[in-house]
């Protein structure tokens, strides 16, 4: 999404909100925990319930690189699920030193390029 998509959708939606995806999976509702990726449904239920309403959303990543692959599998596909109508933001700050921080900047660039390709 581009800075002027951004703009514009700020003003039509008349709202910032951010919507933060920090999915804990100790706390989702019960009767999700049973489910092959209950994070997953339950994201969808957040990003179904807030489409309209907000401009962005922001996954921290910290909750699904957490899971492993599987965290990482439900990562994308919630990305995917929001789609390109929205600014997508990924919270995966890290506490290091510059040339280290760059690396994770190209390491989530390359990840959201790999997304939009598929």
């Amino acid at each position: 999404m581009t800075r002027a998509e951004l703009v514009q959708l700020i003003k039509d939606r008349r709202s910032y909100l951010c919507v933060g995806l920090d999915t804990d999976i100790t706390k989702i509702p019960e009767h999700l925990k049973g489910k092959p990726d209950g994070v997953l449904e339950f994201n969808k239920a957040i990003i179904d319930a807030t489409r309209d309403l907000c401009v962005s959303y922001k996954i921290n990543t910290a909750f699904y690189e957490a899971q492993g692959v599987a965290g990482w599998q439900t990562m994308q596909d919630t990305v995917e699920y929001i789609g390109n109508g929205h600014f997508k933001i990924a919270d995966a700050k890290r506490g290091d030193i510059g040339n280290t921080s760059d690396q994770y900047a190209k390491a989530f660039s390359r990840l959201y390029h790999l997304i939009r390709l598929q």
